[in-house]
This record gives C-alpha cells, structure tokens and sequence, in this order.
C-alpha cells in the first residue's frame, strides 16, 4: 500500500469526502494489458525455457495457475504471488532453475502496469481528487505509482496488501480507516455490481456504477445510487448533489 499527501481544501458543502475507486475496468482497460503482458512474458519464456514453452502454451498456463489457486488457498487473492508461484512450479518440472520466475514476474509486472487510461480518467480525477480523497481498491496487482495515475491518487489498496479480495470488506475497511471518514461519508465507484457496488454498500458506504460498456444491472441486486459511463458524468452528478446537499 501507498499514501500520497496531495489533499486539497475541503468544502463545507461536500457530501462525500472519500472516493474509493475501483481500477481495472474503472479506470482503464484491462484485459487488452493482460494479454499485452502475458504475451511478452511467454515470448520471454520461449527464450529463456523452450522446454516449458513447447509443452505448455499460455491456455495451459491459465489452466495452472487457477490450480494453484485453488489448492493455495493462503495466497489465492494475492495474483501475483499465485502467478509467481505457477512458474515456479512449472519451470521446475521442466529442468529449469527457479530463480528464472523473479526475472518472469519483473517483466510481466513491468508490462501489466503500461495501462492506457480512458480519456475521462486523467482529468477526472485531478477534479475529483481537489476537494475529496481518492483511494484505490483493487483485486488486480497493479502498481498505481507505475502507472500514468500515480500523482492522481491520495492513497492505494490491493487484495495483497489487505490479504482479501472484494467483496471481503477488508480494503473498503482500509480505506476508511486511512482517511478517517465514515462509511456515510464516502462514495464506492466501480465496473461491477457485485464485488463493487454491492460490497459497499454493505458497509453503509454508497456506490456509483461505472457501466462504461451498457450491460444491463442485474435484476436480482437493488439499483446503485447512480449509473455513469464516465467520470464526466460522475463529476455533474456530484456537482448536483452537493449542490443539493
């Protein structure tokens, strides 16, 4: 985890002083970094274990590390460790030497943090984050400081540093402990309605669905306090509200 001291001024009429904020989905793209990484990882590999390369292509190496984190229950939530684990294991059983999964897992962590922001995001959340915290709250392993958000962000969680994933409330928690605020008093924005909106709003915290792609809400869940495709959105609905606040 990592805090950064850049609040501004806070306002008398602001309702919510706290913004957790989901990342993958939320903020940018993920699956396109993902593959970006996973590819580079195993041309790497290619290189560096072809015995490995040539019995195991990257489905079957989807296929290990969810068994591994099915059978390492202690470090399911961490993906990084379950990643780093996988090679591991499968670097030994293919004769090779162990240690090559720290130099595997520092170039898939280098490319799995080059994210592409959506448009709305950069400038969002330098308005956003002017009168309110912003934290992050995430079940992925990116590292905020290396990516083009690092100096948007107060403060950052992920499921590694807490040792849960969402919808466990243990980052919301967190969060709400870093910066002092009240469940009442923060705002939960996240892409999904069960390990997002609805973990918070356990907490009493309330949540905005991002629905940047038009999925329908799932019928079996109450409505999110509101719906936005963007941070341009939330940023007129925030001002509305507090307007009205």
């Amino acid at each position: 985890m990592w805090a950064r001291e850049r609040i501004g001024k806070m306002t008398a009429k602001i309702r919510y002083r706290l913004l957790t904020i989901d990342l993958d989905e939320t903020l940018w793209p993920c699956t396109p970094t993902i593959l970006q990484a996973e590819a580079a990882l195993h041309a790497w590999l290619e290189r560096c274990a072809p015995r490995l390369t040539d019995a195991c292509d990257q489905d079957v190496m989807r296929v290990h590390r969810r068994d591994v984190a099915a059978r390492r229950l202690e470090i399911a939530h961490d993906l990084t460790q379950v990643r780093l684990e996988s090679l591991r294991g499968l670097l030994a059983a293919y004769g090779y030497d162990v240690a090559l999964a720290d130099q595997a897992m520092s170039l898939f962590l280098e490319q799995r943090n080059r994210v592409e922001p959506y448009a709305d995001v950069i400038p969002g959340l330098r308005a956003l984050g002017a009168n309110r915290r912003l934290v992050s709250v995430t079940n992925g392993n990116a590292d905020v400081r290396r990516t083009p958000l690092s100096d948007l962000l107060h403060f950052s969680l992920t499921a590694a540093d807490v040792g849960a994933q969402k919808p466990d409330p243990a980052m919301f928690l967190g969060a709400l402990k870093w910066a002092k605020t009240p469940p009442d008093r923060t705002l939960h924005l996240g892409d999904d309605p069960y390990l997002d909106v609805e973990a918070a709003r356990r907490l009493g915290m309330q949540a905005v669905w991002v629905n940047r792609s038009g999925k329908p809400w799932p019928d079996e869940l109450a409505p999110p306090t509101v719906e936005v495709a963007d941070l341009v959105e939330l940023q007129r609905w925030l001002e509305e509200f507090d307007g009205a606040f």
